[in-house]
């Protein structure tokens, strides 16, 4: 309880929530699209490049490689751990459910970010390697909901699909800031820290508004969204989330890394993921998979996943 208090009465959690009462209020509060990209783009940069100096400090050694391997195995396998749910009881047809469960397979950075900034005020560190796992993440489940997607005889890669998959934006800022950051160290990290260090939380809170508003949006104008997709948009980051805390409790990380591994495995991306889907499945329903992605699994994750899964992981830990 005392968890779940102090995430709700966390700054970015009450930003998001505001953003969320202000849209179903049908307030006309709005944040630029300008403004949110460059918010984006300073948050991905701000998280790479910490987690790469805590690299450098600790060095790199056998427990990034495992959990970079069980972040892989997690995003490849979890669209197929999902399909069957979505098909059934969702009544998804195959293109859609390809589409849907490759979101749930790959991440949502700004949850990662959250979980970061909360867990990290309360003395819950995460390893600074899960931001590389995190970047990892992204692609294989869009290589995996494309094959439950595929149709026979059709061409289940193609070279702009393969380009946007390896090469998207989010990916390519957080692998490099990481990789900046390891190369630079805390000494060299010293003279940009106060940009990347001291204006993230109110950035993140910026963001977060944003987020609340569109979340909040995308649920009152989409009318795809049936109570048994909702139903499992709720049920799906319980389910992956424990799964990948788990699975981070068994490989050896330590409590707030595994929640983080968590927190990844419970996210559902809503920037990759369609924009590889657009270029890919161009017929899938873009409200629906947006709907459940960002209007309902997103507010889940920031509200009640984040303690949920650190009670897990602590809950594990102490049995160990």
């Amino acid at each position: 309880m005392d968890q779940l208090s102090a995430t709700l009465l966390s700054a970015p959690v009450l930003f998001f929530i505001l953003g969320a009462l202000a849209a179903a209020a049908r307030s006309d509060l709005a944040v630029p699209e300008t403004i949110a990209k460059g918010m984006s783009l300073y948050l991905m940069a701000a998280i790479g490049l910490k987690g790469g100096v805590e690299v450098a400090k600790a060095g790199f050694g056998t427990e990034l490689l495992v959990a970079l391997a069980a972040g892989l195995v997690l995003s490849a396998a979890i669209p197929f751990l999902v399909a069957p749910a979505l098909a059934r009881f969702g009544g998804l047809d195959r293109t859609n459910t390809g589409a849907v469960a490759a979101h749930y397979g790959s991440v949502s950075v700004v949850t990662f970010v959250t979980a970061s900034e909360v867990y990290g005020n309360t003395g819950f560190a995460i390893a600074g390697f899960m931001v590389a796992v995190l970047a990892m993440m992204e692609t294989p489940a869009i290589l995996s909901g494309l094959f439950l997607a595929r149709q026979k005889g059709g061409r289940l890669f193609a070279p702009e699909l393969l380009r946007e998959v390896l090469f998207n934006g989010s990916v390519v800022l957080l692998l490099g800031s990481f990789a900046i950051g390891a190369l630079l160290g805390e000494r060299g990290f010293e003279p940009i820290s106060p940009l990347f260090r001291a204006g993230f939380t109110g950035v993140l809170c910026l963001f977060l508004l944003d987020m609340g508003l569109i979340a909040m949006r995308r649920i009152l104008k989409t009318r795809a969204l049936t109570w048994r997709l909702a139903l499992l948009a709720l049920v799906f980051p319980v389910i992956n989330g424990a799964i990948g805390v788990l699975v981070g409790t068994a490989i050896g990380l330590d409590a707030a890394s595994a929640a983080a591994l968590g927190i990844l495995g419970a996210s559902a991306s809503y920037i990759a993921v369609p924009a590889a889907m657009r270029l890919s499945l161009p017929q899938a329903d873009a409200g629906l998979y947006l709907a459940m992605s960002l209007g309902v699994t997103f507010p889940f994750n920031i509200v009640l996943g984040i303690p949920l899964f650190r009670w897990i992981a602590e809950s594990l830990g102490g049995m160990l």
